[in-house]
């Protein structure tokens, strides 16, 4: 069964075809990043105009790609929620039209679930499992019990790991996306040289609390500027993602043991930092717990990933009609169309 995935949810235009929600025949990304880096952050409109302009485009370099036409695609599967809303909906109407139009099974795909998905397209992984989800929007540990049925066990109460990554970065004063110029620069730095505080959130041991992180930071760049000192920007980058990552590894081992899970995954754009990747593997090694992690060019966002967990939702009878609308906020485990 051959999915045509389409993802416009924040600055990415992707397609992609994927045959039995496993073998990538095509993945293709256009990207404004660049756009962007001029801000400092993604700007809606601007994502929303690149999207409009290139979606054609990228679907039709997918299926050549994939060496098909639409008569060969089986249902169109499409990101519809959570985003940028003006770039879900450039995404969400242009697979709407092609589906009437080419008489194909439209499938809504949740953003979260597409990035646990990831993992499906390079390795044998089956739910049941543990999932650690860390992105610039989002960070939620999920139990994921079947390939459309999913419980969020803990996730953040403000600010998201990847933006806190990002707006640190940007108040040390490093290129966006900040998170990616601190995993770099980090390697430099002393892991120690800095004191964060480890956020916890009462009655809540496996939710997370990145704000006050993200504060210290402001605070501490701040401070040594109205003192006339100079910060050491490695050092400062190394201890607060070290801080970051050791709230994610923290509540994610938590969870494990107390859950009885020994199947542990991780996913979302933050999957690809280097300090991350390498703290869950040890963590796994510990317990004797396996360990999946997405190859690095589907950690952000990308359209086979979509096609994966479009297959699923399809075989499960998940299906949208042509009145499907986009949506800037919903849970994974709620998901209504």
């Amino acid at each position: 069964m051959n999915i045509l995935g389409i993802e416009s949810s924040c600055d990415e235009t992707a397609a992609a075809v994927v045959q039995d929600g496993r073998i990538v025949k095509s993945n293709i990304v256009a990207t404004s990043l660049d756009e962007h880096k001029l801000y400092g952050g993604v700007v809606p409109e601007i994502a929303s105009r690149r999207h409009a302009e290139s979606i054609s485009g990228v679907v039709k370099e997918a299926l050549q790609q994939a060496d098909c036409t639409i008569d060969d695609i089986d249902a169109i599967a499409v990101t519809f929620a959570p985003g940028l809303i003006g770039a879900l909906l450039v995404g969400v109407n242009f697979a709407k039209g092609l589906a009437v139009s080419a008489n194909k099974p439209l499938v809504p795909v949740h953003h979260l679930r597409s990035h646990i998905a990831s993992n499906y397209l390079t390795s044998d992984l089956k739910p049941p499992f543990l999932c650690l989800i860390a992105s610039g929007g989002h960070s939620h540990i999920v139990a994921v019990n079947s390939y459309t049925d999913y419980k969020i066990i803990g996730k953040t109460r403000d600010d998201a790991a990847g933006e806190a990554l990002d707006k640190a970065g940007r108040t040390m004063g490093l290129p966006y996306p900040g998170g990616i110029s601190i995993d770099k620069i980090s390697r430099d730095g002393n892991a120690d040289a800095y004191s964060f505080p480890h956020p916890r959130v009462d009655g809540a041991p496996y939710d997370f609390s990145f704000s006050g992180l993200k504060t210290s930071v402001i605070n501490i760049v701040h401070n040594a500027a109205q003192k006339g000192e100079e910060i050491n920007i490695p050092d400062l980058a190394a201890s607060f993602q070290k801080n970051v990552v050791g709230c994610l590894i923290s509540n994610l081992e938590k969870v494990s043991e107390n859950f009885g899970y020994n199947k542990i995954v991780l996913a979302g754009g933050v999957s690809a930092n280097s300090l991350l990747r390498c703290e869950s593997e040890l963590l796994c090694k510990k317990h004797g717990w396996d360990l999946y992690l997405p190859q690095l060019k589907y950690c952000g966002d990308n359209a086979a990933m979509v096609a994966s967990q479009g297959y699923y939702e399809f075989t499960a009878g998940i299906k949208a009609e042509n009145n499907l609308n986009a949506y800037a906020t919903m849970p994974i485990d709620i998901v209504k169309f």
